[in-house]
Parts: C-alpha cells; structure tokens; sequence
C-alpha cells in the first residue's frame, strides 16, 4: 500500500497539469526568454514598463484632483437641494393669505406680502453669491435637461411645446441641476384647427363657385 502511495504521489509531481509543475515551467520559459534578449531590448522593456507605470500614476493623480475639486465644489450641494423647501413656504405662504377673504384689499395682507418678498429677494441673493440660480421657464421651449412637464394647455397663440405655466420653479447649481421647473406647456386647440381648416375648405368651395358662375 505504500508503495502504492508513493508511486501516486511520484506521478502528481510528474504530471505536467499540476498548477505547481506549471508555475515552475511558466518561470523557466519566462527566466529562458529573459536571458534570450539582447541588452538594447531588456532597456526598451524596462523604459515601456517605466512609461506605462508613469501614466498610470498620472491617472490616478487627475482622478484625485478631480474628486477633491468636486468635492469642494459641491460638497454643499445636497443641503442647497434641501433649502430650495424655504423658497417653496414662502409662495405657498403668499398664496395662502392671498386667497384668504379675511384678509383681502387689507393693510395688513399689504405689508405682510411685502415682508415676505423681501425675505424672498435676500433667500435668493444667497443663493446666487453660491452659485445657485433660478431656471427662466416661461415662454421657453419644454427643454428635457431642465423642465418637467406636468400638464398641457391650450393655446394657439403660443408653439406647441412652450413652457405657458410655471407650478414649481427649478434652480441649478454651477453646471448641475438642483431640482427641474415643474411646468405647463402649450398645445393646439384640435378642434378649434379642424373647424379652422373645414371653414377654410368652405370659403375655397365658395370661390370656386362663383369663378364657374363668372365664367359662364
């Protein structure tokens, strides 16, 4: 039985698809290729290998600076998105003494606005000495990157498409959305158009008409 051991073991070792046997055969042929070059091509290997570490090194060093940049740049940038909420009281405050009848065409709903506007004004001078700044919606064309659709109205007045409403204003910070405008943009009256293009064919039908009745 041991002898039997022994042989098993003497043919692991021999087996040429052991991962140990094969390690040592991938470093001979590594140490064989090695000593097969001339001088002038272990430098040019030793230069490629010092150049590849080189821009590698330089990588890493670009990617630091530029998470340290963006950290210091919008470090704050989840706490401007918060703060927007004090923008948002403010007009549903407005909004609500406005539309309260005890309070309508008195002095005291005059001033109170007022002081609520100007609290309003100083909130958003804040804002823009950190580089935080309103999004202009109305009469701009629905833009994806930066308005959110909520409703469509009808006007024929205006393109299909442009922003007619404004139901929550969006802000950005330096190049980055904060929050999108919440908007209602335009489109045509379908009916009003049919009727239109019908009236039309109406008055072409007309003249036709009257050019056969000319003529005869």
């Amino acid at each position: 039985m041991e002898k039997d051991q022994n042989i098993k073991e003497e043919k692991n070792n021999i087996n040429p698809e052991n991962p140990e046997n094969q390690n040592l055969e991938d470093n001979k042929k590594t140490e064989e290729e090695e000593k097969s070059l001339t001088p002038e091509e272990k430098i040019a290997e030793l230069e490629d290998k010092i150049t590849r570490t080189f821009a590698e090194m330089e990588n890493q060093r670009r990617r630091h600076e530029k998470e340290k940049d963006e950290a210091f740049e919008y470090g704050g940038f989840s706490f401007a998105r918060e703060s927007l909420n004090l923008i948002d009281n403010l007009e549903r405050a407005k909004e609500s003494l406005k539309n309260d009848e005890s309070l309508k065409n008195s002095e005291s709903l005059k001033k109170t606005l007022e002081h609520l506007e100007i609290i309003n004004k100083d909130i958003l001078s804040i804002f823009k000495k950190n580089n935080i700044e309103p999004i202009n919606s109305i009469n701009k064309k629905l833009d994806p990157n930066f308005h959110q659709a909520m409703m469509e109205i009808e006007d024929n007045q205006k393109e299909p498409g442009t922003i007619i409403q404004e139901i929550q204003k969006g802000f950005t910070m330096k190049d980055r959305l904060l929050r999108p405008a919440l908007v209602g943009v335009s489109k045509k009256n379908e009916k009003k158009e049919t009727n239109n293009a019908n009236d039309k064919k109406d008055e072409e039908n007309k003249e036709k008409k009257r050019v056969k009745i000319g003529g005869k």
